[in-house]
């Protein structure tokens, strides 16, 4: 059952998003070689907790941290740890989630670490510009697949791949609701979008091809063939002036990105994603 929420539970909504974006905003600056993932964590379960939050992926089905911190071949839901460092030219998928108020906020950004090389580059930039076009589909009476066809075009145009196995999903109260949003189409299936909905958009892009495995852990997730992967992600409630990005960091220019991604930035955009104070 999809659970739409009403103007003043999405305001709600606002707090634990906002502390995810913090958190990632705060991490940009920590990330350079020689940084564990452990102490990534470590500082993330902190900040969440001091602004009164709960780590919302601690303990949830027995995950272990705070944090899912997912380096080059890894995907999604990669484990911290003390001696894990990172490298230079390495790129790193952080995910973070936070509860607060008894809703749950979610995003996910990935990060170069120092110089990285082109192709990786190439990789994170059509990953984050596929999640900008997938926002972009977020319109009261479109479909869920509009969403996960915006994704998939733009990746596949760019001859990266979409991943199957895992896809986004509503979010509120717990952290995994209805429906799911897959990152593929075709579009115009699937439940219609509707005023209230609050959806975490993921695109996880290969580049090689989509398939992937669970490692002996039992929870991280990497590319079959070794390729590179990515992971960008926003929490967005779907509202009839557009979508509202709940999870919008300062560092983010969506009309910039917008415009890389050869897309003109809709009137207003800016103040819509990033400075509207409350839903109407």
């Amino acid at each position: 059952m999809i659970v739409c929420k009403s103007p003043a539970e999405i305001d709600r909504m606002r707090g634990a998003n906002e502390v995810v974006a913090a958190v990632l905003t705060d991490l940009a600056g920590a990330i350079a070689p020689g940084v564990t993932t452990g102490e990534l964590d470590e500082r993330a379960e902190a900040l969440i907790r001091a602004a009164g939050a709960t780590p919302a992926f601690k303990g949830y089905h027995g995950y272990p941290a705070a944090l899912c911190v997912s380096i080059n071949d890894e995907v999604i839901h990669g484990i911290p740890s003390p001696t894990r460092r990172l490298a230079e030219g390495d790129i790193v998928s952080v995910d973070v989630g936070a509860v607060l108020d008894g809703f749950v906020g979610d995003s996910a950004v990935t990060f170069p670490v120092g110089a990285v090389p082109e192709r990786a580059a190439m990789l994170m930039r059509v990953t984050q510009e596929a999640l900008y076009r997938a926002i972009l589909a977020v319109k009261v009476g479109g479909r869920v697949s509009d969403i996960g066809d915006a994704v998939q075009r733009h990746v596949e145009a760019h001859g990266c791949s979409v991943v199957r196995e895992f896809v986004g999903h509503g979010i509120g109260t717990a952290m995994h609701e209805e429906p799911q949003v897959p990152n593929y189409g075709p579009p115009g299936r699937g439940a219609r979008l509707t005023e209230g909905m609050v959806v975490a958009i993921e695109p996880m892009v290969n580049l090689g091809r989509p398939a992937v495995r669970v490692l002996d852990d039992g929870w991280t997730a990497v590319t079959r063939d070794r390729s590179l992967s990515a992971h960008f992600e926003h929490t967005v409630a779907v509202a009839e002036e557009g979508p509202f990005v709940l999870t919008a960091r300062g560092d983010e220019r969506f009309d910039e990105v917008l415009a890389s991604a050869g897309l003109a930035a809709p009137d207003g955009v800016e103040a819509r994603w990033r400075k509207r104070t409350r839903l109407k």
